[in-house]
């Protein structure tokens, strides 16, 4: 196996939703280990420890909930890009990100020649969408 580099998102308490929800909007497979599986109890038990999303476009998105006594790192200005050239499965993407959360810029072209916009899920993450234009 080579290396990788994929987004690691940190929730409160919304990990699994999240995760379904990317799995709906992606597709995939969905592997959810709570802290409960590795021994604890009470209501921190339902919270994902570790979750990971793998999508057939080969996306790979994982996540975790915060666990009691632990501070939830806030995002530092990072935003989760999906670009290339599969127009019609990229502006699914953006349909189905941006449905339940709030577009910040419309999906159109731009003065560079490609479809771009942006937007903020349900759950707070911020989604790029880049469809390269035809090169002419």
């Amino acid at each position: 196996m080579g290396t990788t580099l994929n987004p690691y998102l940190h929730f409160t308490d919304t990990a699994r939703s999240a995760l379904e929800f990317y799995r709906d909007v992606f597709g995939g497979t969905l592997n959810v280990m709570t802290f409960g599986d590795m021994g604890t109890e009470g209501p921190e038990a339902e919270k994902v420890m570790h979750g990971q999303l793998d999508t057939p476009s080969g996306f790979t998105l994982m996540a975790s909930d915060t666990p009691e006594g632990m501070t939830r790192p806030e995002g530092a200005g990072i935003s989760v890009s999906l670009s290339g050239d599969q127009a019609e499965e990229l502006r699914g993407y953006y349909e189905r990100l941006s449905g339940s959360g709030t577009v910040t810029m419309a999906l159109e072209k731009q003065m560079w020649g490609d479809e771009f916009g942006m937007c903020t899920d349900r759950f707070g993450v911020d989604w790029l969408v880049n469809i390269a234009g035809s090169a002419t």
